[in-house]
């Protein structure tokens, strides 16, 4: 008879230790002791898949016009001097994480991630976290213009919005549009 309450001892034990959990006397598996205090707060499961950048690194690799604005309403003068620029064209290339192009204040060519925060905005920048302060927020992209905006507000008081436009194919013919007179 005292070997079969022995065996049953860890089923007894197990079973008001789980009791006095519940009663928050003794402390839980997770360290908590009850008491007062709120029990600690649970990682939350992701909702879904992780955020979508709103452009592909192809996207963006080529050779590019640019020019940036520091007014709103300079932005569509801002196109024409971009396009302009095309005659020395700011090239991104794919990098190795995505893309590869400039940063600010250094004229090396570094690896930029493109990624995507949970409110949906899109970023080109250094390491995996978006919105960093060396980050760039794509503000818009229609496939032939690219407009940046720099995270950091000193950084963006000295460069600006950048406004990129898609050069052509090299040893494509210039073509000037005709104004229309009214």
């Amino acid at each position: 008879m005292a070997s079969s309450m022995l065996r049953l001892s860890p089923a007894i034990v197990a079973a008001g230790l789980a009791l006095a959990g519940c009663s928050g006397s003794m402390p839980s598996l997770s360290g908590w002791t009850g008491g007062d205090s709120a029990p600690p707060p649970q990682p939350a499961a992701p909702a879904g898949p992780p955020p979508r950048a709103s452009i592909a690194p192809d996207d963006i690799v080529g050779r590019w016009g640019i020019a940036s604005f520091h007014r709103p309403e300079d932005q569509a003068r801002t196109e024409v001097a971009a396009r302009n620029g095309c005659t020395q064209p700011y090239v991104i290339n794919r990098g190795s994480a995505g893309v590869a192009m400039l940063g600010h204040d250094s004229p090396q060519v570094q690896d930029m991630v493109i990624k995507a925060s949970a409110d949906g905005h899109t970023y080109i920048g250094p390491g995996q976290d978006p919105g960093g302060a060396d980050d760039r927020e794509v503000v818009a992209f229609d496939g032939r213009v690219l407009v940046l905006k720099w995270i950091d507000p000193e950084i963006a008081g000295r460069y600006g919005t950048m406004l990129l436009v898609r050069c052509p194919a090299p040893g494509t013919p210039h073509v000037k549009k005709k104004k229309k007179t009214t």
